[in-house]
């Protein structure tokens, strides 16, 4: 039997090794919930969002939230205004994240922070997920080309001079090809739309 002592040690340090820790984390190691209740009492340890905890010295980074919707809902990969701003091509601090989830899911409940979904099927969700670690946690975040097809797919919900933004932004930063931007155009059902920004940038398809 696990004293008291030892279980705060044990969820202390796991908290440490991890960033991030889910109350399903003491789960699996036989420590009941009631220790992060009390831990949180004692401020050893803060609460992030439902069932998610952190130490307090730990600061947070500016992508706490997204490891926090990471850990909450795996199946969830960043993209549109969330995925620029993980690679850097936006200097907009979009107010909501934005994830892609597979056709027919419901949107996550979260207390914090707020989440926009947009659905997808095939290829079109599954093409293009990129894995970036963030405070010890795996985000899936579209890379660079598919978020660029994205935005022009959803533009009617981001506006078009986002799209065309980061399209620009793509080629100059060299962190796209036009082949990449052309397959993902076509991916995603907007090869059409992006054309005419494409070959106006010197890149016709």
């Amino acid at each position: 039997m696990q004293t008291n002592d030892t279980q705060t040690q044990r969820v202390l340090e796991l908290a440490c090794q991890r960033g991030l820790l889910r109350a399903s984390h003491l789960h699996e190691l036989g420590i009941a919930r009631v220790v992060l209740s009390r831990l949180t009492a004692s401020g050893q340890l803060e609460r992030v969002g439902r069932g998610v905890y952190r130490l307090p010295e730990s600061g947070g980074s500016e992508h706490e939230s997204l490891a926090t919707i990471a850990l909450k809902v795996p199946q969830a990969v960043f993209c549109l205004l969330t995925a620029l701003q993980i690679h850097e091509l936006t200097t907009q601090l979009p107010r909501q994240v934005w994830i892609a989830m597979p056709q027919g899911s419901h949107v996550p409940k979260m207390d914090y922070p707020p989440v926009k979904m947009v659905q997808s099927s095939g290829e079109a969700y599954a093409a293009g997920v990129e894995v970036v670690q963030v405070d010890q946690v795996a985000l899936r975040v579209y890379g660079v080309a598919k978020t660029v097809a994205d935005c022009f797919k959803h533009r009617n919900k981001i506006g078009l001079d986002v799209a065309i933004e980061a399209l620009k932004d793509a080629l100059a930063q060299r962190k796209a090809t036009a082949d990449e931007l052309w397959r993902f155009a076509k991916i995603c059902r907007v090869a059409n739309v992006m054309r005419p920004y494409l070959e106006a940038l010197g890149h016709g398809g």
